[in-house]
């Protein structure tokens, strides 16, 4: 890892025009805010060349390191701030054997080098990205997992910088998010933050171009490795069909392949929570379709197989009504033939009862939260058929709220919508009434 590995144009211009920037170092001796020693080590290095600074770095690193992070602990004015932040990111560049000149000065402080870093107190853009980008290197090869506290700052941090309006924000804080993941035991605090999942969702659903399609991607695959989340994601974000929304978009081999890959994880890592969503969504035939293309990557024909082989021994076992279950789950109902057929509503109808009408009540809540009009006619629908076929359904139904809904959508804008609503309405307006 290295700081030029976590980059951004905006970030590298800036850089350029602080490097050549005065600050007033005699101005804070005179003020007390810097001692001599301080500022005659300081402006040995202020507006030097890179190869003078670089000599005094190898002579003399670990009294720079300390006297970068004491200055940006101490001095508060932005300019300032800055600056020191450039010299920090400028001494660690193709330097990672630096590193540890910075993260040993907690046994001279024990607040450093992370407590200047991770100031929330500063509303400057540059002095935000560029102290994440040097925090990232710094976490990347931090021997000991970072104190708690700290590392929870740095991903709230992270959370805050990814659901920005910025770019330049939303940029940097994937690159840092892949290789804080790239640590196994970061993962599970990330996924703990609840908002920076929802960045990256919203980033990759936001179609982005390429690179950030894969560097997003990229995380979710770290993320995947993790049992928890391969065994939740899905369930909480809707995380499949839009991965496959995106492998069918991609344009680039490497988008694809981390795709693969993290559907490879979900698999293995928790095949009864992602296997049906799969079906459900049509991997396998866009699975199926990659299986015959030609990769100049020989991992993703044998990611792209295992899922294959995984997925059609699944087909193979999956009952109608487990298919239901897994379509209900995944909040896309659709014209699939299971909701029309009579025979399987015959069968069927009264298993949406068990665990206290557990399925039942995620139909009702589709019908209550979906504003897709497919959703709403087919959930509709689905109510309708129930009704028919148990022989409490409509007491259930009208106990459970789901009747005054069903009146409400027989005036919706959509007439699909209407029209089935009606038909719902019929049954539960005539159906004989059996009490439970």
């Amino acid at each position: 890892m290295s700081v030029a590995l976590v980059s951004n144009a905006f970030l590298d211009e800036n850089s350029a025009k602080i490097r050549s920037k005065p600050v007033p170092w005699e101005g804070y001796q005179r003020a007390g805010l810097v001692t001599s020693e301080e500022l005659a080590l300081i402006k040995k290095v202020d507006r030097q060349p890179r190869a003078k600074t670089e000599s005094l770095l190898v002579s003399d690193g670990k009294t720079y390191a300390l006297l970068y992070l004491r200055l940006l602990k101490k001095l508060r004015r932005v300019d300032t701030m800055q600056c020191i932040l450039v010299l920090i990111a400028d001494a660690l560049l193709d330097h990672d054997e630096r590193i540890p000149l910075f993260t040993r000065a907690s046994q001279t402080d024990p607040e450093l080098p992370y407590v200047p870093l991770l100031r929330t107190d500063v509303q400057d853009d540059f002095v935000q990205l560029k102290s994440a980008q040097i925090l990232t290197m710094l976490l990347s090869f931090e021997a000991t997992q970072l104190h708690h506290q700290y590392l929870q700052s740095f991903l709230n941090i992270l959370s805050t910088m990814i659901q920005d309006s910025s770019f330049h924000k939303r940029d940097i804080a994937v690159q840092c998010l892949e290789a804080l993941l790239a640590r196994p035991e970061y993962r599970k605090a990330v996924w703990g933050i609840p908002g920076i999942i929802d960045g990256l969702v919203d980033s990759i659903r936001n179609k982005p171009g390429p690179q950030m399609s894969y560097q997003v991607g990229f995380c979710f695959w770290l993320l995947s490795f993790e049992k928890e989340v391969a065994e939740q994601i899905n369930k909480k974000y809707d995380i499949i069909p839009l991965l496959i929304t995106v492998a069918q978009a991609a344009v680039k081999e490497k988008v694809i392949r981390v795709i693969v890959a993290t559907f490879r994880n979900f698999v293995t890592k928790a095949p009864s929570a992602n296997l049906p969503a799969m079906l459900v969504a049509q991997l396998l035939p866009f699975i199926k379709n990659l299986s015959g293309r030609k990769w100049s990557d020989e991992d993703i024909l044998e990611d792209v197989q295992f899922v294959k082989d995984e997925l059609e021994t699944n087909f193979q076992t999956l009952t109608t009504y487990d298919e239901y279950t897994s379509e209900l789950a995944s909040g896309h109902l659709s014209w699939t033939p299971v909701h029309e057929s009579e025979d399987f509503w015959k069968e069927n109808a009264a298993k949406l009862n068990d665990k206290d009408y557990e399925q039942l009540r995620i139909l009702i809540r589709l019908l209550d939260d979906s504003n897709d009009p497919l959703v709403l006619a087919v959930a509709v629908h689905d109510i309708g058929r129930y009704v028919k076929h148990y022989d409490r359904g409509k007491k259930v139904v009208t106990d459970l709220g789901a009747k005054t809904r069903a009146m409400d959508l027989m005036r919706h804008s959509d007439s699909d919508v209407r029209y089935h609503a009606l038909l719902s309405v019929q049954l539960l307006v005539s159906q004989s009434w059996i009490a439970a």
